[in-house]
């Protein structure tokens, strides 16, 4: 059985975006940036540009003969992106990360906090800011204001690291630091030294209790104790069901009861509550307004919990108005689709039907998730914000954080990187090669596989529509000048196996 090639185009586009908006870094070759650290920009686009691949796809069952249209071209749409509003403060923004200022960014590379002098302090770290430990020291780093040079390098999971930080780093643990030739690993290790380097003293806020304070710091020792036992029942219930023991899952009365791993870290949960409550404002310390060292250290492990916990929601709500914590906070997709390639497969704890139900609405199977227009609130994002753009970015410019907003952030994101973003997503066709020398936890990012250049060129000129169209706020879809532009920028001539196609889209979505 045959499929139109086409087709193949449209499904890969598909993929593709599913990638821009999850993969944070893709090898030195492709450099995909990560589109976004919230929802609603990410699934704008890709809803939006579902859309747009829908009404191609739809289109090949016309018989009307195809017009020859125009196809703006990568530099065309990166001056348009550029001249919009949501683009020209984008812009500006970006010139300011790159002299050390501006606001928090996933992919910054200079931190100076107004210091007119070159960071003594380099951090190495992940790209796309998924590895949680380099998070936590991040998020420190950020309310403390500790001036860095960051170098950003691959998790093992999509990619090998460089070899000059092997010989700084042999054993690669990220995050690691670099001060006068010496280098520290352990982020627990990171983020104390920078707090005693950098003292009250001194200007820097303190993140731990003060030097004889006997029971704030008895208070901060069970709360690491606590953070421990939590992190433990979490790893038991994702990735050790039942203790290790499958044959108690496979005869356990009810797959919608709830397991004893799944009993543990609601507990544990519950004892984290309690402390938080037991503070009078939002923080596990109440002396200062602002989080310190251990809400970082939970940060790891407390996201979007779907139970009534008043000190955990309290204290999620304090986390959400704060740029730092926006800027590297991601949405439940990329959670859920990032653990694996690190840790594993997981394993769910009970509830099946329950299950079931979210795993439709992460993937967009439920028939609304992935609907336009996106709920401010929806039911996985329980304590959602509204549009977690870059919000400072835009409010500065007198700009409104909605749908439009989003959907321009995205065409700005895809214009400024186009030509690599289509190599990336023609790897997934069918002459499309994979890396024969090893094989990473994320087949998605792997920096060595190669492309099909066979269907590069409608690749290309599909994104180059798609871009167009994220622009395009007033169409209404599917556009018939869309859809001729993606028409007529494909061949409709080749064809290959249908396996081999949705072989190849399956495995490069996960799904």
């Amino acid at each position: 059985m045959t499929i139109a090639r086409p087709l193949v185009i449209s499904v890969a586009l598909w993929v593709v975006l599913f990638a821009i908006t999850t993969v944070g870094f893709v090898g030195s070759t492709f450099a995909v940036p990560r589109l976004t650290t919230s929802p609603a920009p990410s699934s704008s686009w890709m809803i939006y540009s579902r859309f747009v691949a829908s009404a191609y796809s739809k289109s090949l069952s016309m018989s009307a003969a195809t017009q020859s249209v125009t196809i703006p071209s990568w530099s065309d749409l990166k001056n348009r992106a550029g001249s919009m509003p949501v683009g020209i403060a984008l812009n500006k923004e970006a010139e300011l990360r790159e002299m050390g200022k501006g606001s928090a960014f996933v992919q910054n590379k200079l931190r100076k906090f107004g210091s007119v002098d070159e960071p003594k302090i380099t951090l190495f770290r992940d790209h796309a800011g998924w590895c949680p430990y380099c998070e936590k020291t991040m998020l420190l780093i950020e309310e403390k204001q500790v001036p860095v040079k960051i170098d950003l390098v691959p998790m093992r999971s999509y990619g090998d690291k460089p070899q000059e930080f092997l010989r700084k780093v042999p054993n690669g643990l990220l995050p690691a630091i670099e001060v006068n030739g010496q280098v520290v690993t352990e982020s627990q290790v990171i983020m104390e030294l920078l707090d005693q380097w950098h003292s009250k003293q001194d200007g820097y806020r303190p993140m731990l209790p003060r030097e004889g304070d006997t029971a704030g710091w008895e208070r901060y020792k069970k709360l690491a104790r606590l953070e421990r036992d939590l992190f433990g029942w979490w790893c038991t219930l994702l990735f050790r069901p039942e203790g290790g023991n499958p044959l108690t899952m496979l005869m356990a009365s009810s797959r919608d009861s709830m397991s004893g791993a799944m009993q543990g870290f609601l507990d544990c949960m519950q004892k984290v509550d309690q402390e938080l409550l037991s503070s009078n404002g939002p923080w596990f310390f109440d002396e200062h307004d602002y989080p310190t060292m251990i809400d970082f250290v939970y940060g790891l492990d407390l996201r979007n919990p779907k139970w009534n916990l008043k000190g955990l929601n309290a204290w999620l709500e304090a986390f959400e108005k704060r740029e730092p914590y926006l800027a590297f906070k991601s949405d439940y997709y990329t959670n859920v689709m990032d653990i694996p390639p690190q840790y594993g497969p997981g394993y769910d704890g009970g509830f099946n039907d329950d299950r079931k139900k979210f795993q439709a609405s992460i993937l967009g199977r439920d028939g609304k998730s992935w609907k336009l227009p996106l709920s401010f609130d929806d039911e996985l994002q329980p304590l959602y914000r509204g549009m977690p753009l870059p919000s400072c970015v835009l409010d500065a410019a007198g700009l409104q954080p909605d749908s439009d907003a989003c959907r321009a952030m995205a065409a700005w994101k895809l214009a400024g990187n186009g030509n690599n973003v289509s190599r990336f997503a023609a790897r997934g066709g069918p002459q499309g090669a994979k890396n024969p020398r090893k094989r990473f936890g994320a087949e998605l990012a792997d920096p060595y596989a190669e492309t099909d250049n066979e269907i590069r060129s409608a690749t290309d000129s599909a994104l180059r529509v798609v871009c167009a169209a994220l622009m395009d706020v007033e169409a209404t879809l599917p556009d018939q000048a869309m859809v001729d532009q993606l028409r007529s920028s494909v061949p409709d001539n080749q064809v290959f196996h249908e396996t081999s196609h949705w072989l190849l889209a399956g495995t490069s979505v996960h799904i």
